[in-house]
């Protein structure tokens, strides 16, 4: 378990904006990477980012697109990159490094969820190697620009899902198990939370710390995979189809769904903590049957399990921090 793993009273909360973490954040000369960075959470994360003074790179698979939705906002830069393609995220990396800017920030936000079985080129479960393998390829490939920084931080966007299912070992690519889109949402999280642990090990000596976070229920694209009665059952709309907001009970507008991105990946509260999972602003607690939906489930948080799955990610991969 990771000991730092406990609320430090952060002075915000559920009902926190992005807008409100940084209003007093200063990122002038900052360079920032945001994945999933021109949609949902990702938009406003950006916004929130470029408003504080970073220069934010968006790596994305449709520029025309992406220009448009972030069409207003200063200092975005739009380069093309597919997540779930290795060749893609190693030439994104490789840009990034040669052109010799630091990243001082690189937020993990793109994402799918509760998808048909679908397969990478390599035969990985797309859940499992677009959330976590994907991420662990462009983490690794940007390890120079990150180190470069003297002070970055990697943020992985996971989810209450997490509490779902943890990682199978023994079939994440559910070869042998019947699939079952849920349970590989869930292990895909677990995995975002792991690889936060196993980043802040490995990076906290070049001062690279990592942060994994659940964002709160917020309805976006992500929602794309689900049926109209999967949807209606989270409640996450009124009778009239409007979006129901209550941060209380985890329910918020995007502008609060991207504050803990946000506070991850600036807050000087966190100055020297690292490798925890975060929820509203602050460090989470860790999930028992007393905290409700609330916390981290151990399986998350647990270090030896971040460290066999970084050591099966880079055999997966082929990749490590260098």
């Amino acid at each position: 378990m990771t000991p730092s793993q406990k609320p430090i009273g952060s002075g915000f909360g559920a009902a926190t904006t992005a807008a409100d973490v940084v209003r007093e954040v200063d990122l002038s000369g900052h360079t920032a990477i945001v994945t999933g960075g021109s949609s949902g959470l990702g938009l406003e994360t950006t916004r929130a980012l470029a408003g504080a003074g970073a220069t934010v790179i968006v790596p994305v698979r449709d520029a025309s697109k992406a220009s448009a939705a972030l069409a207003g906002i200063k200092r975005v830069e739009l380069e093309a990159l597919e997540l779930a393609d290795a060749a893609s995220v190693a030439a994104f990396g490789q840009r990034v490094v040669t052109s010799g800017r630091p990243i001082s920030i690189l937020i993990n936000s793109a994402g799918i969820m509760a998808t048909p079985l679908m397969r990478d080129a390599e035969g990985h479960e797309a859940q499992f190697a677009t959330n976590h393998l994907g991420h662990f390829r462009l983490t690794a490939a940007l390890w120079p620009a990150l180190k470069a920084a003297g002070g970055a931080r990697v943020v992985s966007v996971s989810s209450r899902g997490h509490q779902i299912a943890g990682v199978d070992f023994n079939d994440f690519d559910f070869k042998s198990r019947p699939y079952d889109k849920w349970t590989a949402y869930g292990q895909s999280k677990t995995a975002n939370a792991l690889f936060a642990i196993g980043v802040d090990q490995r990076g906290e000596r070049d001062g690279i710390r990592a942060f994994s976070l659940h964002p709160g229920q917020i309805p976006t694209d992500l929602m794309r995979h689900l049926s109209p009665d999967e949807i209606a059952g989270f409640d996450a709309f009124d009778g009239e189809g409007r979006p129901r907001i209550d941060p209380s009970r985890g329910m918020k507008t995007v502008e609060q769904g991207a504050a803990t991105s946000v506070w991850c990946a600036t807050s000087l509260r966190l100055a020297g903590i690292g490798g925890v999972y975060c929820e509203d602003c602050d460090v989470a607690v860790v999930h028992t049957k007393d905290t409700g939906r609330k916390g981290v489930h151990s399986w998350a948080a647990d270090t030896e399990l971040a460290d066999r799955l970084w050591r099966i990610s880079e055999r997966l991969t082929g990749v490590a921090p260098a």
